[in-house]
Parts: C-alpha cells; structure tokens; sequence
C-alpha cells in the first residue's frame, strides 16, 4: 500500500505519492481545485486507484507554532477527506516546505511562470517524504 501526500492550498492541491515500499516520494501533479464536492471525488479515486492506507496532510503551522485560520481549513477538510475515504489522515507539519520547494526550483533554473504550476506538487512530495523518513523506518 502507498502512502499519499497532499499540500492543500484555496487554489490548488499537491499530490505526491510513496513507491510500493513506502522509501521514495514521487511528485503526482498540482491539481486545480474545482468545488468541495468533485475534489474529495478526485481525490478518494485516486486513494482508490493507487491504493493508498494513508494521507498526509501538510499542516500549515504557524512560525510560532500555533494554529491559524489556514490552518484550521486544512483540518476541516481533512476531516471531509477522511469521512470521504475511510482512510485516517495524518498531519505533518509544512512549515518552510514551498519555501525549500521554490529554493529547489529556483536553483534548477526554472522560470517563474513554470515554478507556479509545479510548486505544490514539489512540496507535497517533501511532505511526503518527511513524513516517510519520520515514520517508515
């Protein structure tokens, strides 16, 4: 079973996932959302296709520590995308993960119009491989 990894943003999602040995993250794509409703569709037959038992949600925690109103937003959908898939969803904490995204992207020489479209995806596969080297030991 894979692990999945998702950088929830107003706009758009990043979606990354494990190899079947749950070692590797691998950038999915940034998804753009459209509605509540058909983003849980698309993300539960993804969870389905992929055979995912767990979602990772990069919680964005404040630089203090706490939690703000974005953070609170990620937490209410994770809960809809738990109901939605059966699955618990895990939260791990994203703090500088789109900042070391960019830095990457950055250094790669990819001009900004094209880091846009590919930077929550980048930092949906840190997450994920945070979260892999934290836990899947």
């Amino acid at each position: 079973m894979r692990k999945m990894a998702l950088d929830y943003g107003e706009v758009r999602i990043g979606i990354a996932f494990s190899d079947i040995l749950n070692i590797i993250a691998n950038g999915y794509e940034t998804y753009t959302r459209k509605n509540l409703e058909a983003d849980l569709d698309y993300l539960n037959k993804l969870v389905k296709e992929k055979e995912v038992d767990t979602i990772v949600l990069g919680l964005p925690i404040n630089m203090d520590g706490t939690e703000g109103e974005r953070a609170i937003a990620t937490r209410q959908f994770g809960d809809l995308l738990a109901n939605k898939t059966g699955l618990v969803v895990k939260y791990l904490d994203e703090r500088l993960t789109s900042a070391s995204a960019e830095r990457m992207l950055i250094e790669a020489d990819m001009r900004r119009e094209k880091r846009k479209q590919v930077i929550d995806k980048i930092s949906a596969t840190i997450i994920l491989q945070n979260y892999l080297d934290i836990y899947s030991k």
